[in-house]
């Protein structure tokens, strides 16, 4: 460029940089550190000077640049920085053609070179940096913490921001203190971004350093009061720490900002069956499964909800459907079993009973179970053998003694009967009224005959 002419201003354009993004792992355990990721935003920071015999090519390049032709670019480039090998301008132009062309190898190589000619300048060594990161390689934390103590071109903390929040990714696996004070130092720069307080939130809440995470969290949700990733994540903190309550209060309003959310409406019913209040829990757990039908765990959680409260039809109706994909669960078929003896299907009940025990054969409770409705159904041999099966696993209850012994006076087994009608007496204690009558007048009808 000739004398005369005006100086060309320094071009802006696009470079890559990293932005972060919250990744909220809901009710799974909780807020994770996201993966940096380029948000393309760098400002130019030279001025080709008029005296500069190759300024026009450089020019020509940086035009190139600007259209993303890279393959123009690149040997315009290439011969600005073989006659200027000290330009920290051209090796950092050039170091970004590599990068948009893919060339992870010879851009690191290139903003290495650019570093050495200008170790102060914030946009070389940030890209050098974000570039070794990306390609996994050692080295990044010196240039990402370089670059947090030097001043951008364009001024802006924004750029700065990004510089502590590339760091803080960089350390939260092997330094997390570390990490957690640079995401501090970026929130810092940018009093009304919510990010980098939950992100620094989740790393102190890791190393139980729980006053100072709850802080954050809640500094966070302060700054957005409608975000549902903060919502999110000071529930799951709260979640975490057994504080129910707080947990439930700020589930309903995730519920209210996100009312497709799966999760959110599940987890709302665990909180509030914790609490006592079955009939709002089971209508968010509903609420979910109708979101997400294909949800096992939650379809679950919510016929063992309905078991509790008494509404066995309903639970039944669930674990049913539960057995279609899971034809072998033990459990499963203990649950319908329940459901058919609490409603008095005893037939039933019998052969889902014993389908449970075949499946388990260790499950003490079943055996019990197995016993009440073999005997509703008259089969007291089969009664009498789930009764003794139990006692191999659990401890012998009053109630079982006369179940034995109504059994075995039905078999007319005599001497059987009036040896399980004492040992219910002698173990009854005065809490089976109507079993204790029954007994002992039963023991005055068959004693005589011994």
């Amino acid at each position: 460029m000739g004398k005369g002419k005006a100086p060309r201003k320094s071009s802006r354009r696009s470079h890559p940089g990293w932005g972060i993004r919250l990744a909220i792992a809901v009710f799974a355990g909780a807020i994770s550190v996201a993966a940096c990721a380029q948000d393309n935003v760098t400002v130019r920071h030279h001025r080709v000077e008029e005296t500069d015999p190759d300024a026009a090519k450089l020019a020509e390049a940086e035009t190139d640049i600007g259209k993303q032709d890279y393959a123009s670019a690149e040997p315009l480039l290439k011969d600005y920085v073989a006659a200027h090998p000290e330009s920290y301008s051209g090796w950092y132009d050039l170091g970004y053609v590599y990068h948009g062309m893919g060339r992870s190898e010879d851009a690191i190589a290139a903003y290495r070179k650019s570093v050495a000619a200008k170790p102060d300048l914030f946009e070389s060594n940030f890209n050098l940096g974000l570039a070794l990161v990306a390609a996994g390689q050692p080295g990044a934390e010196q240039f990402l913490s370089a670059a947090t103590t030097l001043k951008p071109a364009s001024g802006s903390t924004q750029s700065t921001k990004r510089a502590w929040m590339a760091l803080g990714n960089l350390l939260a696996a092997s330094k997390p203190d570390e990490a957690a004070a640079a995401f501090q130092q970026a929130a810092m720069l940018d009093p009304k971004d919510p990010e980098p307080r939950l992100l620094a939130a989740s790393l102190l809440e890791k190393q139980h350093r729980l006053a100072e995470a709850e802080k954050e969290y809640q500094q966070a949700l302060a700054l957005a009061p409608d975000s549902s990733d903060a919502l999110a994540a000071l529930t799951n903190f709260y979640m975490g720490q057994k504080r129910f309550a707080d947990a439930e209060s700020l589930l309903r309003k995730l519920v209210v900002l996100r009312p497709n959310d799966v999760a959110a409406h599940l987890q709302l019913g665990r909180m509030l069956a914790i609490a006592g209040k079955n009939d709002e829990a089971a209508a968010e757990m509903a609420a979910g499964l109708k979101l997400d039908s294909g949800d096992s765990k939650a379809a679950r959680d919510l016929a063992d909800l309905y078991a509790d409260s008494g509404k066995y039809a309903e639970a039944q109706k669930l674990y049913v459907a539960l057995l279609v994909s899971h034809a072998n669960d033990a459990d499963l078929h203990y649950a319908v079993g329940r459901m058919l003896l609490k409603q008095k299907q005893f037939a039933q009940a019998e052969q889902e009973l014993l389908r449970t025990v075949q499946l388990k054969p260790d499950l003490g409770t079943a055996y019990g179970d197995l016993a009440v409705a073999a005997d509703e159904n008259k089969d007291y041999a089969l009664a009498i053998k789930a009764a003794d099966a139990r006692a191999k696993f659990l401890p012998e209850v009053p109630i079982s003694y006369f179940m034995r012994a109504t059994a075995y006076d039905h078999l007319q087994d005599i001497k059987q009967a009036t040896k399980y009608y004492h040992l219910f007496l002698d173990n009854a204690g005065g809490k089976y009224p109507n079993e204790e009558w029954q007994a002992k007048h039963r023991l005055i009808a068959l004693e005589p005959q011994k």
